[in-house]
Parts: structure tokens; sequence; C-alpha cells
């Protein structure tokens, strides 16, 4: 069932994609702004760091947590696609646990959430991961920890956060953003998907690149 909802999902997520293959389709576009990495980025990565966080490796027990697609495609400042651009999240676990071993909730995090991903853009810039909703932990509104790498350009480092989330309003690192319309731009809504039998959620997170086309061909 739910690699049935996947596949639903991914050609939805398609279709959804369509109004932003055209460069310049929207008359601005609002650069992703860059945020701290946090403390907690993985000091060892685990061995499977594919799109797929909810299960690790061959595991047959999915990891706690509401479902959550996330999607979206990197741009760049035109809103051109940009191919092949390596794109990592990282979270805490349902537990508010990252992977990080100084963590200190290590010792209680999910070991059947991988905590880390890795997607590899398309041709379209678009890129795919299967997590969990994130959650608060003491200091934090529910956030993903998201780092676009593309060759020869500056690391990105950016969060997403939940729209909607009261924590938002009392969070510093968001509200650091000072610029409202990219502080905007890093809210998403995390929405059921229609008629999923477990409830699963998707949300749809762009990331605009602070260069033009010239700068990445």
């Amino acid at each position: 069932m739910i690699y049935h909802s996947r596949r639903q999902f991914l050609r939805t997520a398609t279709l959804g994609g369509l109004a932003l293959s055209t460069p310049g389709v929207f008359a601005e576009l609002v650069q992703t702004p860059r945020q701290t990495e946090g403390p907690f980025y993985p000091n060892k990565l685990p061995l499977d760091t594919d799109n797929d966080l909810i299960i690790v490796n061959d595991g047959l027990t999915s990891a706690i947590g509401e479902i959550t697609h996330l999607s979206g495609r990197v741009l760049d400042i035109k809103g051109s696609p940009v191919r092949n651009a390596l794109v990592e999240i990282w979270q805490v676990d349902q537990k508010g646990a990252y992977l990080h071993t100084r963590d200190p909730r290590h010792k209680l995090r999910d070991t059947h959430f991988q905590g880390f991903g890795r997607f590899l853009t398309n041709a379209k810039g678009e890129y795919y991961f299967r997590t969990i909703k994130p959650v608060s932990y003491p200091g934090r509104t529910p956030h993903i920890h998201v780092a676009v790498k593309i060759k020869g350009k500056k690391r990105l480092v950016t969060q997403c956060y939940i729209k909607g989330e009261p924590q938002n309003a009392r969070d510093g690192v968001l509200n650091h953003i000072r610029d409202q319309k990219q502080r905007e731009s890093v809210i998403v809504d995390f929405s059921p998907i229609k008629d999923s039998k477990i409830g699963e959620l998707q949300a749809r997170f762009d990331i605009v690149l602070g260069f033009t086309p010239e700068d990445h061909h």
C-alpha cells in the first residue's frame, strides 16, 4: 500500500511541477535564504544515505512518525532548473533525536529512522524524499535541514518549516530571516495526501539559488 501511494504521489508531483517548467513563469522568484547548519549535521554518515528515510537498508520496520513525501525543484535565480545538484536533508526523529552521536538524545533515537538522505536532481531540477513530518525539540520549532551542493559553487544550507506551526513565531533561527518574503519562502504546507490509507502527507519546497543560468552551464 505504501509503495502504491508513493508511485501515485510521484505522478501527482510531476504534474504539479509543470507550472515551474518554463523559466520566467513567475514575475519574481525569491532567493532561498541561508540558515545555520546547526551542530548536528551527521558526524558519521549512515551506510544507507538514499532518499527514503523511513526504511533503513532492507529493514522491515518503518520509522515512527507521520510519513511525509517531500519534493521540490532546485532553480537558479532566473527560474531555470539546476540538474545534478546534490540535495541533502537531515532532521530529528519522532523522539527529537538527531543521528549525530553527540546529540544528548542520541541514545533514545529511533534506530529505524535513517535521519539523513541524499538525492541528485534530474534534468527538471526535481528532488524527492520520503521522510517523517518534523517534530519540535527544546528550543526549536519543527524543521528539516536542507543542503544543496553544486560543483564549483558555495554550498547552500537552509531549513524547511511547517506552515501554521504555532512555535514558528517564537523560533529564533526562523525569525532571524529579516526579509519577510524570504522567511515565508521556507515555510511550506504539509498537507494530507488524498486517499492515503495511512495518513501520509506531502510537502513541496522549491529552492532558489542566487546565480543566473550562465553561471552553471
